[in-house]
């Protein structure tokens, strides 16, 4: 299956309806008549430094595809030299494939003089009225009422900001009901929503409206992270029965060595963002991590999504994943989307980031984006014969007597369904 199937219809943007839609898989991106074509590998990422994806920062830009966005309209949404331009066709958005709530987000633009953009942030698919369906960032230096660094229909930036035609960077935080915005390092905005309008979570929007837009360096760090493990024994765990494999804490890590062999939450999850490290201590181990699982018995210890680990790649071509010919690689749901790059090496700690939301999927390793996918099967109590919707277990896995993987740092934080 090819990775850039993500990509389905979306309401446009001036459609009349704010209400979510459920998104058909396509096998290629399309809006309309217009096809949105992704490289299946695009070459060597760009990474980001290891000191931010271990904190748990992720790239929604891989600084050479639309990999992981949606046009909304017919804008030549296109990648050049590293940067996302439009500058022509329908207004409109690209959007995320999945939505957020609560994160920290970086981003640079650069808007031609006398042109009109946004992010949109927390936003519906087909936003109508920016004070009730997203809160719109705006940015447009000679807006009447709501100037670059404003929430439009929301608030005015504190500070008159100019810069049109030359770089500038956002970094927004967004926490529970306030949104701070700083501009080059100096804060512009500062806004509690105390309205019966809060939007909790939506998807991040970059507009096309008037003139050349550009952005780049786009990266995104969740918050309100809840821990899944604490690091010095199983509270919050219990091993399925059955197990085959050693289980130990030490380090502040969990091990599982030999196998087969399971390991579970005992409380269940449904729309998430999960963070994780995660280190193989041996070459071409397999292991992954079942979500929405059904609970583990003895006889059927795993049926759930996976979200699989396995560093080995063929070939010598990180394009290539190679886990006993199957070919879907770390980062990959397994058995639906493939991972388009082989991130991470054996024997050292990687960092995986899984959004789960709905039927929609995306994943990152060290921060890469690597997978999306979009479950449009009939339900399905077990997600390995369809798709199921409504919470499950965590479950850790050790693949066969070769296993030999361990995990710390164990996040979660929850998604909001309106």
């Amino acid at each position: 299956m090819r990775d850039y199937f993500f990509v389905a219809f979306l309401a446009v943007f001036v459609a009349s309806s704010c209400q979510e839609k459920p998104l058909p898989v396509k096998s290629s991106s399309s809006v309309g008549q217009k096809k949105l074509k992704v490289p299946v590998s695009p070459g060597a990422p760009e990474y980001l430094p290891r000191r931010e994806f271990e904190s748990g920062w992720i790239k929604l830009f891989d600084g050479k595809t639309l990999f992981g966005w949606l046009p909304t309209s017919k804008a030549n949404w296109r990648v050049e030299k590293g940067v996302i331009v439009a500058d022509g066709g329908n207004a409109g958005l690209l959007l995320t494939s999945v939505p957020f709530a609560d994160y920290e987000l970086r981003c640079e633009y650069r808007l031609e003089k006398g042109g009109n953009s946004g992010i949109f942030l927390r936003t519906v698919s087909d936003p109508q009225d920016p004070a009730r369906d997203c809160y719109e960032l705006n940015l447009c230096d000679s807006h009447p009422t709501h100037p670059t660094g404003s929430l439009v229909k929301r608030k005015k930036s504190a500070v008159a900001v100019g810069g049109e035609g030359t770089w500038k960077q956002f970094h927004v935080t967004l926490s529970g009901r306030r949104i701070l915005v700083k501009l080059d390092g100096r804060t512009v905005l500062d806004f509690s929503d105390d309205t019966k309008n809060f939007r909790p979570s939506g998807y991040i929007g970059l507009q096309f409206r008037q003139g050349k837009i550009e952005f780049r360096s786009i990266s995104l760090k969740p918050l309100a992270r809840t821990a899944l493990f604490n690091g010095t024994d199983l509270t919050g765990w219990k091993t399925i029965p059955g197990a085959k494999c050693k289980i130990t804490v030490s380090d502040s890590a969990l091990h599982l060595q030999g196998g087969p062999g399971f390991v579970q939450s005992n409380s269940t999850y449904d729309n998430f963002i999960l963070q994780t490290d995660v280190r193989t201590n041996a070459k071409r181990v397999n292991s992954g991590i079942f979500f929405r699982s059904m609970t583990g018995t003895e006889k059927q210890p795993a049926n759930g999504y996976e979200l699989q680990v396995h560093h080995g790649f063929k070939d010598g071509d990180r394009s290539k994943p190679d886990d006993y010919k199957s070919g879907y690689g770390t980062g990959a749901i397994f058995r639906f989307a493939k991972a388009r790059w082989i991130v991470a090496n054996d024997e050292e700690w990687c960092t995986l980031t899984l959004v789960a939301h709905g039927n929609r999927f995306a994943t990152w390793v060290n921060g890469h984006p690597v997978a999306v996918w979009t479950d449009n099967r009939k339900p399905n109590e077990n997600p390995r014969r369809g798709q199921r919707l409504k919470a499950g277990r965590l479950i850790l896995q050790a693949h066969d007597p070769t296993t030999d993987v361990s995990f710390r740092n164990l996040w979660l934080s929850k998604l909001p369904v309106e």
